[in-house]
């Protein structure tokens, strides 16, 4: 699975992106966007923007949870109390959609009792309860991380966040969530 991961800043303007693989059930946390896919991701998240405002009006809650769907694509928010989005754009099965470069493997036959060990997985339940709660922790530390961004003297509000630290907080969120 695939995940691209960005921070919008009040002016719906791009503060932050990352982009990272699954890193449980064996993945090795490299996402499998082709580079056209990049492109394509910044326009699905940014026009689920729309549907982000009309949900936050109706929640109560920082998480508004899977808000849009795209194709193959699920997008999920977290909205701060300062009005900045985390967005997170996960790709499921990347070997159905047109720009990701997972390589084609024959399919095999499996024991049962691995199947439905697999049925499990976030991958194979993108809208299950597992995997909201799987992306509303990875959302909750990097909330915690974001807290401690911007409480630096030297951030500029608004401004694109160009931390190692945040970064890595961020990589060590999805290894540990997603």
């Amino acid at each position: 699975m695939s995940y691209y991961f960005t921070i919008i800043g009040t002016r719906d303007n791009p503060l932050f992106e990352h982009e990272f693989g699954t890193s449980k059930a064996g993945g090795d946390g490299i996402a499998r966007f082709r580079d056209e896919a990049r492109h394509m991701n910044q326009f699905i998240v940014h026009s689920s923007l729309d549907i982000v405002e009309e949900v936050q009006w109706g929640n109560n809650g920082l998480y508004l949870k899977n808000v849009d769907r795209f194709q193959n694509n699920h997008i999920h928010c977290f909205i701060t109390g300062g009005n900045v989005k985390f967005m997170l754009l996960m790709n499921p099965d990347p070997t159905s959609t047109t720009y990701s470069t997972y390589p084609a493997a024959a399919p095999q036959r499996q024991h049962p009792s691995v199947t439905a060990r697999q049925s499990t997985l976030l991958a194979n339940n993108p809208t299950g309860a597992q995997t909201e709660e799987a992306v509303r922790q990875f959302m909750t530390d990097v909330y915690e991380a974001w807290i401690k961004c911007i409480m630096n003297p030297f951030y500029i509000v608004n401004g694109p966040v160009t931390s190692p630290v945040f970064r890595s907080r961020v990589a060590a969120a999805a290894k540990k969530s997603l």
